[in-house]
């Protein structure tokens, strides 16, 4: 016992002293340092504060760099925090853990919030005996290869670069488990994506990538092919814009351009991955149509588009074209990205000040469809910024046939909003290509978190449509929400948004190809067509649609 005690003091003195010698040497840099710093502050002139004061003013970085980090954890309300919340990251958490999502004594959600939405719940809910599993879903009926599925939540576009291989595995084996699809992103299809043999769609950015001719820049009729010739790749996607840089192309930095990132895109190892602010061959309307038809006619396969909104007219121009060249022209699908929808890199003018939000662009894009007569024929996706059940059943019930989120399954992942995705810094393993960085995140056991994620948002969403006294989530509608206004009262909406009745465009003539000129132009042409539409009544009053 006394030799113990004798080592264990001997051990004691040798860190005592160990410690003496690193704060001597500590000192004396700090001792070296500092003059030095003072001279290098004082005597440059970039920088105001570190002139003034010199060394000290050094601070004003690192407390800037902590300062969110600080924010998230100590200092921030539940329901403070943009983009999001403590509250909306800790039911994803849990949800992905597959634990307890109960809350006690009260809501800390401010319910007199101009923007809120409330759910009309139903003095009569479903009983659990007469809700019924959420129906079928077929996109692009009459592709040669239709899709089929009652996924109602699924992965938005997350490209292999912007995100990790681990990433990736744990999306792709989740997306399997669940029966929800992923989305590719505009990076190209990898062997990540295809390894649990999980339904993909494959997007298909301004820049082509995984499906570009090398030469020329342009679709590559080829590899378009290949990639169609998996099963897995259930449909195609043409990117037009993204939420997150609504007006500019995919930016991947180049420290997150490896090897393998820059042989499926197609570009340069190690150097930025910039995509042209749109399509350099569609141009117009017209082109769109063209190049939908082009890809399902090659590929056999549903094609549809994603784009941000920011006004009906562009709506208007592209369903009167369809109108016009027929139903079976139209796009099997529209994902519609919110204004405030992700990204991993963008100028902050377009992440904060460009396109229509959800709230506005959703409800304009369901309508016009009806307008139309194409809701029936097209699917709508809704993207952006919905991670949470109720966020979910909001979408449903403005008429989105499905719903598809990227930061909610980042959250499922263990995404800690540390706001580092554009450095290849990314604490989690999520967004970065350091292997050291990667280690800590197991493609197994987060699946399970994926997968668990989907499950909770699924059953949590047929919970809100039970209250509001329906059998199934596709059951909702307008009626079942409202949204609180400036007066502190909430309206319906329905109220909100009116639904618009079916206009049949039965005959379309001289519409030409002559450029666009905005929503004059459509009343114009319309001028010189014959055209056959019904009439709707509406509180007494006789209306049209146009």
């Amino acid at each position: 016992m006394d030799g113990i005690l004798q080592l264990g003091k001997t051990w004691i003195g040798y860190g005592l002293e160990i410690s003496q010698d690193l704060f001597s040497i500590l000192f004396l840099t700090l001792l070296i340092c500092i003059p030095i710093l003072y001279v290098t502050d004082i005597t440059q002139s970039r920088h105001a504060v570190r002139r003034n004061f010199p060394v000290i003013g050094r601070f004003r970085y690192f407390f800037e760099h902590v300062g969110e980090f600080f924010r998230q954890y100590f200092f921030s309300m539940d329901r403070e925090e943009m983009p999001f919340n403590r509250a909306q990251r800790s039911w994803v958490y849990r949800a992905a853990k597959d634990i307890s999502n109960t809350i006690a004594f009260g809501s800390t959600r401010d319910l007199k919030k101009v923007g809120t939405v409330l759910f009309a719940n139903c003095p009569y809910p479903t009983l659990g005996e007469d809700a019924t599993p959420v129906t079928n879903q077929t996109i692009g009926p009459d592709s040669k290869y239709p899709f089929t599925t009652k996924s109602v939540f699924n992965i938005s576009a997350m490209s292999y670069g912007a995100i990790s291989k681990p990433a990736i595995l744990a999306l792709a084996e989740g997306a399997k488990s669940s029966g929800c699809w992923l989305n590719t992103g505009e990076g190209g299809l990898s062997k990540y994506h295809l390894q649990s043999g999980c339904d993909i769609v494959f997007q298909i950015g301004t820049a082509k990538y995984g499906v570009r001719d090398p030469i020329s820049g342009k679709l590559s009729e080829s590899k378009l092919i290949d990639v169609a010739k998996y099963d897995q790749v259930r449909m195609f996607e043409i990117k037009l814009s993204q939420g997150g840089k609504p007006g500019k192309g995919g930016i991947l930095p180049g420290a997150k351009v490896t090897k393998e990132v820059a042989e499926i895109r197609g570009v340069r190892e190690g150097e930025d991955s910039i995509s042209p602010n749109r399509h350099p061959d569609i141009s117009s309307d017209e082109d769109l149509l063209e190049m939908i038809a082009f890809i399902r006619e090659l590929t056999g396969k549903p094609v549809g588009i994603k784009s941000v909104i920011g006004s009906e007219d562009w709506l208007d121009h592209l369903f009167q074209l369809i109108c016009v060249r027929g139903i079976a022209s139209a796009p099997d699908f529209i994902t519609v990205d919110s204004a405030d929808g992700g990204t991993g890199a963008a100028p902050m003018p377009l992440l904060d000040d460009m396109g229509l939000p959800l709230n506005e662009s959703l409800p304009m894009l369901v309508n016009k469809l009806n307008e139309y007569g194409l809701y029936d024929r097209v699917k709508v996706i809704s993207s952006g910024k919905l991670v949470t059940p109720a966020d979910v059943a909001w979408a449903l019930c403005l008429g989105a046939n499905f719903v598809t989120s990227a930061r909610g399954f980042m959250f499922a992942l263990g995404c800690i909003q540390a706001l580092q995705c554009n450095k290849d810094t990314c604490p989690t393993g999520i967004t970065t290509h350091n292997k050291r960085l990667q280690r800590g995140l197991n493609p197994h056991l987060k699946s399970i978190r994926v997968a668990n994620y989907v499950k909770n948002i699924v059953h949590e969403v047929g919970m809100i449509a039970h209250s509001c006294g329906v059998n199934h989530p596709r059951e909702l509608d307008r009626r079942h929400a409202r949204v609180v206004q400036a007066n502190g009262l909430s309206v319906p909406l329905n109220v909100l948004y009116p639904s618009q009745v079916s206009v049949p465009l039965v005959e379309r003539r001289n519409l030409g190809t002559r450029p666009w000129s905005g929503k004059q132009q459509v009343f114009e042409d319309l001028e010189n067509t014959v055209v056959n539409i019904p009439l709707k009544q509406l509180s007494g009053k006789v209306e049209t649609n146009l």
